[in-house]
């Protein structure tokens, strides 16, 4: 009887799937089988680029004689430490009663390339070849995939892609590496007062480091220059807020060489000269202008990669490579979906289902009211409408969400990871809500000139104010309730400093 291989990318990810199938598999070494199936991983890469003195033993010492160097056909050679698991993967694809193999790493490119490296390397022959592409390791997911595998050959564009994107990296980073080495090592490592240097090239690494060599230049060769504002703490019926003055045609300062700019003074004298002419404190003065504007905010779109490392940059202070880290494992934890994604809205397909993953989300309890109450309300129906749902915009995957599974992993999890799932959550939750209204208030308020008459001096106030939270009632972090309030996010510094400011919308000569 014929079987299938099934083969993952890390052994986590093999039980995963083993799990999902239900079947009576018997552990071997570096592979599970049964009757009708086989299961095996790689781990992480098994097979990679071979260095240049594998081509010519000339390559080993690096001379600018032998560069550029440029193969016709590229070599590749399996990796030292995985050389047994590499064997294993090699027999089982080339074994007899194989006759179909399920390609079940990671849904991507880099996962596209590690199996058909694995594939080339074992020189596997007269096999069926199908792609399972998932976007999460929750058992439904897992079996829809096998299910809807498709042949892998609808696939080869993404492997093409792959191919040339690792001979990019891998030929920058050769021929480059050693040429700077050779020209600038002995300069660098006499100034650095080292004994050896190397300079490394790669095609994004060297672009990054760019970047922040230039940012890092900007910020040395960055001149202070001081200059002196005046602020107003402005008092309406017991309500306070912030006013600044600025310079108006009927203003005293209109046209003076005192100032720096039409908010402020060169020096600390000219701002002080001014607060002298309105009088002593406190000052009256008139509401002219009180300009009001409603505003609606839509919660953000969901995360990918990229914003999910921003905001943990920010709340937590980790590196993005430690974001997906965390990423990764709560996506192998089947708490989230795939991490390497560039998308931020769901698919037609995940949104006609996704009371499914609200409705596991009742039972995390930080979160659970919002789950139930858009049950309640059937607030996720309509959402295919949205601005949230766009199938143009997804390229491999959807945005990062909660697949509402996996919750007894919460307690294994460190609490950096436990942080990282709750903004996960929230920020998927918070587009079923509506959005947070504002008022946006602009204020004018005038002064006399108490040292020549007939002029004023204008302060300027604008603020929000918070009329309805929306979704700012999901963003409600729960680790910023005890400790740090200043981490809070933006949106809910805007609606606490709205609430502040609420009062301060006195009408028309309005006497502050």
């Amino acid at each position: 009887m014929a079987k299938q291989v099934y083969i993952a990318e890390k052994p986590s990810v093999a039980q995963a799937f083993a799990s999902a199938m239900k079947i009576n598999f018997t552990r071997r070494d570096g592979y599970l089988e049964s009757d009708t199936a086989i299961v095996t991983w790689c781990v992480g890469h098994l097979v990679t680029m071979s260095y240049p003195e594998v081509y010519d033993e000339k390559y080993k010492r690096w001379s600018l004689d032998t560069l550029p160097f440029i193969p016709e056909t590229f070599k590749y050679e399996v990796i030292g430490n995985v050389s047994k698991q590499f064997k294993i993967v090699k027999e089982l694809l080339n074994r007899e009663d194989v006759d179909t193999i399920y390609i079940c790493t990671d849904s991507g490119r880099e996962g596209e390339y590690i199996y058909r490296l694995v594939d080339m390397q074992a020189n596997v022959k007269d096999k069926k070849r199908k792609r399972v592409w998932i976007d999460s390791q929750t058992e439904d997911e897992i079996l829809r995939g096998i299910r809807e595998a498709k042949d892998d050959s609808e696939y080869d564009n993404l492997g093409a892609s792959a191919f040339l994107r690792a001979k990019e990296d891998y030929l920058m980073g050769i021929n480059f590496s050693r040429a700077l080495t050779l020209k600038y090592a002995y300069s660098i490592k006499n100034y650095l007062n080292i004994d050896k240097c190397v300079v490394s090239v790669g095609r994004v690494m060297t672009c990054v480091l760019g970047i922040v060599v230039e940012r890092e230049r900007e910020i040395r060769e960055f001149v202070k220059t001081p200059f002196y504002r005046v602020i107003s703490k402005v008092d309406i019926a017991g309500k306070k807020c912030d006013a600044e003055w600025r310079v108006t045609d009927d203003s005293k300062y209109n046209g003076s060489f005192d100032l720096y700019s039409e908010k402020g003074f060169k020096t600390k004298e000219g701002a002080e000269k001014l607060i002298a002419a309105l009088g002593s404190t406190p000052v009256e003065a008139s509401v002219i202008k009180c300009e009001k504007k409603k505003e609606a905010k839509n919660p953000p779109l969901l995360y990918n990669l990229a914003e999910l490392q921003n905001d943990c940059s920010r709340f937590f202070k980790i590196s993005p490579d430690e974001t997906l880290a965390v990423a990764q494992e709560l996506y192998e934890k089947k708490l989230t979906t795939y991490p390497r994604t560039d998308a931020r809205v769901m698919s037609s397909a995940i949104a006609k289902v996704i009371d499914k993953n609200i409705n596991g989300l009742s039972a995390y309890a930080p979160c659970a009211i919002f789950a139930k109450s858009i049950l309640q309300h059937e607030a996720y129906k309509g959402i295919e409408k949205t601005r949230y749902v766009n199938d143009k915009a997804i390229t491999d995957h959807y945005a990062i969400i909660p697949t509402g599974q996996g919750l007894s992993a919460l307690q294994g999890l460190s609490p950096t990871s436990a942080k990282v799932y709750e903004i996960i959550v929230r920020r998927f939750l918070a587009v079923f809500y509506p959005p947070a209204n504002y008022q946006k208030v602009a204020l004018e308020l005038s002064m006399d000139n108490k040292e020549e008459e007939g002029k004023k001096e204008h302060f300027f106030a604008n603020f929000k104010i918070l009329t309805q939270k929306g979704y700012l009632h999901v963003m409600d972090y729960s680790f910023f309730k005890d400790k740090d309030k200043n981490k809070k996010s933006d949106e809910e510094k805007e609606g606490e400093y709205a609430d502040r400011t609420a009062a301060c919308t006195g009408g028309p000569d309005h006497q502050v």
